[in-house]
């Protein structure tokens, strides 16, 4: 399999809060669109790891995906360690994919960040020849970061997800145990901040989407400079 696109985040629901818009924008420009998440979610407060395997897959078929994985690493255990690269690089060497698209670098989960170091540790190593696991040496061409869970973070560019806000809504949605539970599954003496994190997405969605003049829009971040040959047709209004 050969993946245009493949987003890798800690937990199942991840994607769908942090980059659904754009990997629905994707699969409707004909390119094939995975998700790889590392773990099964199974610490969340709410729901059980069956529950919200069912959740992601029926996710993923609200998104058009055309492959879902899983690492089963452990939830709130993720490492930086050689395992876990490991596992991350034999993925990236079976999927191939031109694009990663991976949490921010920063985070208030450690989950979040380390798995953003996982996966770009892991597609660096995908790529050696002589690393000791199965498959042909393959390195990523692209990362990207998405930005929305910290909103600090000045993203370097934004996708118009204005026409895919509705089934980004719905991808995000199909977890029902995680964002419309039952009452007597709301009580915690523990802040979590699910209850208003889907509300929080669409803020920051429309965030974004004022930067770039659309209603709806997901921001990312990358670390070297882009390219670009037409100044004369570039878009966003500087005044």
């Amino acid at each position: 399999m050969e993946l245009d696109l493949l987003a890798i985040a800690p937990h199942p629901d991840d994607v769908e809060l942090t980059c659904g818009g754009t990997l629905i924008k994707m699969v409707q420009r004909g390119y094939k669109v995975g998700v790889l998440d590392l773990t099964r979610g199974e610490m969340g407060t709410r729901g059980t790891p069956e529950i919200r395997r069912r959740e992601a897959a029926a996710a993923a078929r609200v998104m058009g995906l055309a492959v879902r994985g899983n690492l089963g690493l452990p939830d709130a255990g993720l490492e930086v360690n050689e395992e876990y690269k490991l596992a991350m690089a034999r993925k990236i060497r079976e999927w191939q994919p031109r694009t990663v698209i991976a949490p921010y670098w920063e985070g208030r989960h450690p989950d979040h960040y380390t798995a953003s170091r996982l996966a770009y540790e892991g597609c660096f190593l995908a790529g050696l020849k002589r690393l000791p696991i199965e498959g042909e040496p393959f390195r990523p061409f692209k990362m990207l970061y998405a930005a929305a869970y910290d909103e600090s973070v000045q993203p370097n560019f934004a996708v118009d997800i204005t026409a895919q806000y509705k089934q980004r809504r719905r991808a995000i949605l199909a977890y029902q145990s995680q964002f419309q539970p039952a009452r007597k599954d709301r009580k915690s003496k523990v802040f979590i901040p699910l209850d208003a994190l889907e509300e929080r997405m669409s803020v920051m969605a429309q965030h974004y989407g004022r930067m770039i003049d659309v209603k709806y829009a997901e921001g990312f971040v990358v670390r070297e400079i882009a390219q670009v040959e037409d100044v004369v047709a570039l878009t966003v209004r500087s005044m």
